[in-house]
């Protein structure tokens, strides 16, 4: 894979990138988010392309979807619960933990095969419920268990080593690069190191909402896929996660968040939003993902709630993080 990030003929300059995301307080606009974001239309063609949507990014969790698909296509057989952890952020809530138990112990395998990092639950309850017990974090705790899980027992299911399976050259992980690549359309562009130790693959914003796309109106393993993170959307994130908010509320919808600012989602037409923020604030994604999915004609009270977040001041509500007015090609985006 190429090692350098060369910015396409087409790719804006750094100064050119959309201000699509303002926080407001008290009066006064603070601070300011550039975004890049793409919005597909039901027969794929592009309807929205603001910002850089064509050159190398890296998705992060937001792959998780497409990697499990690559798993699935290699031989796991998963069924829908196991299926939603491998694409999942989970907050290490016990219903999350259990499943990837589950998962382990299917395949034969100890909690101690897990290679990804040490980490306490996302969520900050879960978090304070296993210290107060006298737990402490580990790998099974950290967010990405389910897809660590899934690889190793994909691994098992065809013979493969366990201990290395975190290589890129390992035939799970060349499993999972075709599987991605199969959904963008695309190759990938760069292969890095993920957060949790695993190869994530690089794509552009535009093949990331492609392969949402796929994902939602795929058959066979986009299928399965899609159907386990409609059906368990409380293992997709967890409590009060915004991802866990749009999978229950929003009919058909597929949808993810990955760090440092990445959102995608796609729904049963085939209409997808893909959004980057420039610097990583996650803070900022979801915002202009619901505008996108505004402009494809979603409306509802889960969206109107998470289309803002509000700014606090002693307590007090004094601004709002919103869509800027009148960056984004839609009325009431703000």
């Amino acid at each position: 894979m190429p090692g350098e990030d060369h910015p396409g003929p087409h790719d804006p300059a750094p100064s050119a990138l959309p201000v699509l995301v303002e926080l407001v307080r008290s009066g006064l606009v603070e601070s300011t988010h550039t975004v890049s974001v793409v919005v597909l239309s039901p027969d794929g063609s592009t309807r929205v392309a603001l910002g850089r949507v064509d050159g190398p990014m890296l998705p992060r969790s937001a792959n998780k979807p497409l990697q499990a698909v690559g798993l699935l296509d290699a031989g796991w057989q998963a069924g829908p619960e196991a299926l939603a952890l491998a694409a999942a952020s989970h907050a290490g809530e016990s219903r999350h933990l259990d499943v990837v138990r589950r998962i382990l112990a299917a395949a034969g395998l100890a909690e101690t095969a897990l290679q990804c990092p040490v980490m306490l639950p996302l969520s900050e309850a879960a978090a304070h419920s296993l210290l107060r017990s006298g737990g402490s974090a580990t790998p099974l705790t950290m967010n990405c268990s389910g897809k660590h899980a899934a690889m190793l027992a994909c691994c098992v299911a065809n013979g493969w080593s366990t201990e290395d399976y975190l290589v890129p050259g390992h035939p799970v992980q060349q499993a999972v690069t075709a599987g991605v690549q199969r959904l963008a359309g695309e190759t990938v562009r760069h292969l890095a190191v993920d957060g949790c130790g695993a190869p994530q693959h690089a794509l552009t914003l535009r093949g990331l909402a492609s392969a949402f796309r796929a994902l939602a109106t795929g058959s066979g393993s986009e299928a399965r896929t899609a159907a386990a993170m409609r059906t368990h959307p409380d293992l997709l994130g967890g409590t009060g996660r915004s991802v866990t908010e749009l999978l229950t509320a929003v009919p058909g919808v597929v949808a993810k968040e990955g760090a440092e600012g990445v959102y995608a989602a796609a729904l049963r037409d085939g209409a997808a939003v893909a959004v980057k923020v420039t610097d990583g604030a996650n803070r900022a994604a979801t915002p202009v993902l619901v505008a996108g999915l505004r402009l494809l004609g979603l409306s509802g009270e889960v969206l109107d709630r998470l289309a803002t977040v509000p700014v606090l001041g002693g307590g007090v509500e004094v601004g709002v993080l919103r869509v800027r007015p009148g960056s984004f090609p839609l009325p009431d985006a703000s």
